[in-house]
């Protein structure tokens, strides 16, 4: 069995083209979220966070609501989620944060920090081997429990992870899109843990593309991307792998599902800050007519969106868009003029009462989202040739 891993194809015309189109758009969101007020960035960052955790979970089979994972991500306990569930959150944020902090230091991605992310999302699960290779042969099973893949031999792991690391700081002249998705691509056939191989291979991808500075490493993930098309990731998958370890396979159609991935979830970034730029306008007037504290917008345009609040979560949400913290008697103050002013309806009582948007809030998140851009679904390998120059062929 070879012990060499996948190559990046060579970028032709048309994979530079899409990237050119990525980093363009890139720049422009960056450029555009950086000068925005920290209340508001920090909102936008907190929801990209939640839904990359969601999604690269629900691949896996962890199903969780939005208000569940941000529950999660905040150290609050979900009420709808599963405790096994719940663990596999909390270990995917703490895995993320770290992620999320090594970028501002560029640290050199080795075999010791990769142990020591998959220890971080695994713990719960000491079955899974927390932060060590797998001791014997792995396979993955489709729903019907017909093998699959079959991964390499153990005692191919180690050689073939070393490669993997060497090849993280080889050749930057190739676009780090295509790094950081053979990374992905790589680590998911290796498989070299008894668990967590498809979380930890997309933890690598937006490790990699942070090196780099790429807008956030939040704002930079595909993660929910590929948890709302978990069929034809699958899918790719498995036209790249043929069922086992086949490095020699050409990696292109992996390559052009990713750009396509990157491309679809930066014009989606566009369209939440469309939507959040318009939804913190709007409540920001709601605040000043009621005269409430301005440090209620966040709570309210998390309830806007449907979130269910408890006085926990908005202190913690208050020290997190304020930068100050404030005392649970300010916090039920605040709660409470809000459900006066008509804006909150509370249910529930004592430790149980959560609060929810009213129906005037409500509608003024619907109104919004009614008038946002249009989804970007097309296809940029199709789409942006034709914008090119006369004589362009993809």
């Amino acid at each position: 069995m070879s012990l060499c891993i996948f190559a990046a194809p060579e970028p032709d015309d048309a994979d530079l083209l899409v990237v050119e189109e990525i980093e363009r758009l890139r720049i422009e969101l960056s450029h555009y979220v950086r000068h925005k007020p920290r209340r508001w960035a920090g909102h936008l960052r907190r929801m990209s966070l939640a839904r990359a955790v969601r999604g690269s979970n629900w691949i896996e089979g962890y199903r969780a609501s939005l208000d569940d994972v941000l529950d999660a991500i905040e150290g609050e306990e979900p009420i709808d989620a599963t405790e096994e569930t719940r663990l596999a959150l909390t270990g995917y944020r703490d895995a993320m944060t770290y992620i999320l902090q090594l970028a501002e230091t560029k640290a050199r991605i080795d075999e010791s920090l990769l142990k020591s992310l998959h220890f971080m999302m695994t713990k719960h699960d000491l079955n899974a081997r927390p932060g060590l290779y797998r001791p014997g042969a792995v396979w993955v099973e489709d729903g019907n429990g017909d093998r699959v893949y079959d991964a390499p031999g153990v005692e191919l792991v180690e050689p073939l992870m070393a490669h993997l690391i060497e090849a993280l700081d080889e050749d930057a002249s190739v676009p780090v899109m295509f790094r950081a998705a053979m990374a992905h691509l790589n680590l998911v056939m290796i498989h070299p843990f008894r668990d967590g191989n498809g979380r930890m291979a997309r933890a690598l991808q937006t490790m990699v593309l942070s090196g780099e500075g790429i807008v956030s490493p939040v704002f930079s993930s595909v993660e929910e991307h590929l948890g709302r098309n978990t069929d034809d990731y699958y899918q790719v998958l498995s036209e790249v792998g043929q069922g086992s370890w086949h490095p020699e396979n050409s990696a292109r159609p992996w390559i052009r599902f990713m750009l396509r991935a990157h491309y679809r979830q930066a014009w989606t970034l566009r369209r939440r800050i469309y939507e959040t730029e318009h939804l913190y306008d709007s409540i920001a007037q709601l605040v000043s007519r009621c005269r409430l504290p301005s440090r209620v917008t966040g709570a309210l345009a998390d309830a806007a969106r449907g979130r269910r609040l408890r006085r926990s979560i908005y202190v913690h949400l208050v020290e997190l868009t304020e930068g100050d913290p404030i005392s649970d008697l300010s916090a039920s103050r605040d709660l409470k003029a809000m459900v006066d002013a008509g804006l909150l309806e509370a249910k529930g009582a004592g430790r149980g009462r959560t609060y929810h948007g009213a129906e005037e809030l409500r509608r003024l998140w619907l109104d919004i989202r009614a008038n946002r851009p249009p989804r970007a679904n097309d296809d940029p390998y199709l789409t942006l040739p034709q914008q090119a120059l006369p004589g362009f062929s993809a």
